[in-house]
């Protein structure tokens, strides 16, 4: 891609993550400072969605249009009703050994999520975790192991894979699952190993032609990989936590920014940002 122009559309930040696309607004988390915010981009103008006990992450909207958000410390997913009302929507603290991180929610409700596995963080070699999945009526059970540090997660539009950035594994990589009709996984593969080792994969989003746009903030870049797993572009971006594709076409790719993962210095700093991207190819999948 050539004369790429990134504009800077909310800043004052702390640490942006899980962003997801509705209703003509950007809604994400800032985790740190406990809050889902929701974004015009139009107007710039940003809106207190909830305060959610423990550190929100993960976002996702169930068939009914609720918003459910993972608590990252509680290991819980809350459910925001159409009335305000914040509730409990599933407890995860017997599959989850650590944070609960990512998640990606299915046209039948069902949720996929992550964790962190423990408290770790490199040089420290990571802690394998399962992956679980939530169903519409809050049930939870494994549907996935030994999953490096799970994170960024998307669903391609017609139900049947399920796409997960394992940040930590080694080589880092994009695995692919095929979804059973269960919501069960199997198949599991490598859609890309990245050899670099300065690629993380975080946030990621899916496009309408199957390529999966990655956030990697190490590297500093965000990174386009075709649905057979080849680097199609890379964008240089300051760190670059998580990515979403929307816009009144389709085609804006925003990014949250941050200038440090370390939760202290990122409420100190005040550095996080979102950032947008024009490209050529629209949004798609869940």
């Amino acid at each position: 891609m050539t004369d790429i122009t990134i504009d800077t559309i909310a800043t004052g930040l702390a640490f942006p993550e899980c962003p997801r696309w509705r209703d003509g607004r950007l809604w994400f988390s800032d985790i740190y400072r406990g809050v889902v915010l929701r974004l015009d981009p139009a107007t710039g103008e940003l809106e207190r969605v909830v305060e959610v006990p423990g550190q929100p992450a993960g976002l996702g909207f169930l068939p009914g249009g609720d918003l459910v958000v993972a608590s990252v410390e509680e290991r819980r997913i809350y459910r925001l009703g159409s009335d305000g009302t914040l509730s409990p929507h599933a407890d995860l603290h017997g599959i989850a050994t650590w944070h609960l991180n990512d998640m990606a929610v299915d046209d039948a409700g069902r949720t996929y999520i992550g964790n962190y596995g423990d408290a770790s963080a490199p040089p420290e070699p990571p802690f394998p975790a399962d992956l679980a999945m939530v169903e519409a009526d809050g049930s939870a059970h494994v549907v996935a192991t030994e999953m490096m540090f799970a994170n960024g997660m998307a669903i391609t539009p017609d139900g049947s894979t399920l796409i997960v950035a394992e940040t930590r594994a080694t080589p880092a990589r994009l695995s692919a699952f095929t979804i059973e009709p269960d919501g069960s996984l199997v198949n599991r593969r490598a859609l890309i190993e990245f050899g670099d080792p300065r690629v993380m994969p975080d946030g990621i989003a899916l496009d309408a032609e199957g390529s999966v746009w990655v956030a990697s903030p190490f590297s500093e870049e965000v990174i386009r990989v075709s649905a057979d797993g080849a680097i199609l572009d890379r964008i240089p971006v300051p760190h670059p936590y998580a990515v979403a594709l929307g816009g009144a076409d389709g085609r804006d790719l925003f990014v949250c920014t941050a200038d440090t993962w370390v939760p202290e210095d990122a409420i100190r700093i005040g550095g996080g940002a979102i950032r947008r991207v024009r490209v050529a190819v629209p949004g798609a999948g869940f």
